[in-house]
């Protein structure tokens, strides 16, 4: 693995290491640097410019010398800001227009003089690569990877948590203009010839198909746009069959100037938009996949994650992102676990997809303490549904801000859009999670000791505290309240034991 060492970063610098890849792709070139929990570190910085260095390759077989510039110019300044970052380790890597291009190496030469080690990865690297990004923003992810770059497509079977089979094609979307020019029935018969030659024809039947690269993630910003929906997150966003053709009907009669003022939708992508629609719908129907299921994370974030060790990869990415969250913006940082650890007993029934929704609420149950005390539920509200959250759907995002929003003091109600993402019984149960989150803070002052003496038991009549003697002047008026607020949302009787 090539990597660079800048200089030691400064004393004054803050302990976190920062780490970074600059991605050489065959559209864009990007720079991303990270810093925080190794299994799922916070975006410090993301840069990109549209070099299209892959344009030039589909057409002639050599990078242009207008992109080239534009590459060069990239590639200095993405070297100067991580160094200004104190980055500490920095990865670059080149993908398929540098790898099939008769001039790339004279791109990884230049970016050897600014200080950039290129790592050429191969198509098979770059399927892994892309696979391991999708496994590492959703676990349990068991279907296809399709990662669709400018020079190449790359399928990727995954499950069970490792990735298996996986093939490289000629079909970046810098190169489907070409092919599809001669008709969509030679298209489609090009692309199910080399699906079949390779193997993969069927291999997605019943599967869902992730979906990773900018193309792609810009038709899926375009249905959103097109359906209204509720939660500008693309992450874990799907697409069915019928919203691709939906979409495809969309681009073949809109203006482009109508796309380029859709606010979600970067104008650089408009012109591919219906390239990558036609390449989506013609994967469907020869691998047989069902759905499509839109990943964030891809090449970059699977590089990340190929280096972690056995351990720290079996983590779960949305307790360890909402802990980090919960410890940077809390008051406490031991206090969400211990939390969620005292009201367990009262949902001891949820399964575990809402027991690790019920731990992420609690971690971040202390994150409104500094905000104005008339908007502490909405910054709640904002932090579930818009945080930079994996392995979690709209649906969980919904879960969560409802717990957050009535533990910070927002009520019983469900302000907009959630009655649009869960249904009213799963809400009220968030509901529970809220007030029981909201009578500890209440009953500890936010702190470990009084939560680590006292229990909290329901026997199906009774919702019964428990407190040491000691602890008795804690039971206020305010704690009894909000004892009284979660038995009766749990249908149950109130009791204080001593």
């Amino acid at each position: 693995m090539a990597s660079l060492l800048f200089r030691k970063p400064r004393a004054d610098a803050l302990t976190e290491p920062r780490t970074a890849i600059i991605d050489i792709g065959s559209n864009s070139i990007r720079l991303v640097v990270y810093q925080g929990p190794a299994r799922l570190p916070a975006i410090l910085f993301n840069e990109k410019v549209m070099a299209g260095l892959g344009r030039g390759v589909a057409e002639t077989g050599a990078i242009e010398a207008g992109a080239m510039k534009v590459a060069r110019m990239a590639l200095a300044r993405f070297a100067a800001v991580a160094r200004e970052m104190d980055v500490s380790r920095l990865r670059t890597v080149a993908t398929a227009a540098v790898r099939d291009s008769a001039n790339g190496g004279v791109l990884i030469a230049d970016a050897r003089s600014m200080g950039l080690e290129v790592d050429l990865l191969t198509g098979e690297q770059e399927a892994v690569a892309a696979g391991m990004g999708v496994l590492s923003a959703i676990p349990l992810a068991d279907g296809v990877v399709g990662d669709l770059g400018g020079g190449s497509l790359e399928l990727v079977r995954v499950s069970d948590g490792a990735v298996r089979e996986r093939a490289s094609f000629p079909f970046g979307v810098l190169r489907i203009a070409a092919l599809r020019a001669k008709g969509s029935r030679s298209f489609d018969r090009r692309v199910a010839a080399a699906i079949e030659q390779a193997g993969w024809t069927g291999k997605g039947r019943g599967l869902p198909l992730y979906l990773v690269g900018g193309s792609w993630r810009a038709l899926a910003r375009l249905d959103m746009h097109i359906t209204g929906y509720p939660l500008p997150v693309i992450h874990q966003y799907e697409m069915r069959p019928e919203a691709i053709t939906r979409v495809g009907r969309t681009l073949s009669h809109i203006a482009k100037g109508k796309l380029r003022a859709i606010d979600a939708l970067s104008s650089a992508r408009v012109p591919t938009l219906g390239d990558a629609g036609a390449l989506l719908g013609t994967l469907l129907r020869h691998l047989g996949s069902t759905t499509t299921i839109v990943s964030a994370f891809g090449l970059r974030e699977g590089l990340l994650f190929d280096a972690l060790s056995p351990a720290e990869r079996r983590l779960d990415p949305l307790i360890v992102a909402a802990r980090d969250e919960g410890r940077r913006l809390g008051r406490f940082a031991e206090h969400g676990d211990l939390l969620d650890e005292w009201i367990a007993p009262l949902f001891a029934d949820e399964p575990e997809e809402l027991a690790r929704l019920r731990h992420a609420a609690c971690l971040l149950a202390d994150v409104g303490w500094r905000a104005n005390p008339e908007f502490r539920a909405e910054r709640g509200v904002e932090i579930a549904l818009h945080g930079n959250w994996v392995a979690i759907g709209a649906h969980g995002r919904a879960l969560l801000a409802q717990a957050l929003f009535t533990g910070l003091g927002g009520g019983s109600e469900s302000p907009a859009p959630l009655g649009a993402l869960a249904s009213p019984a799963e809400l009220k149960r968030a509901m529970a999670w809220g007030l029981a989150m909201r009578l500890g803070q209440r009953l500890s002052g936010g702190l470990a000791g009084p939560i680590q003496r006292s229990r909290l038991h329901d026997d199906g009549a009774a919702v019964t505290l428990t407190l040491l003697p000691d602890d008795k002047p804690l039971y206020s008026e305010a704690v009894e309240r909000r004892h009284k607020a979660l038995a009766n949302a749990l249908g149950r009787q109130m009791m204080l034991a001593r």
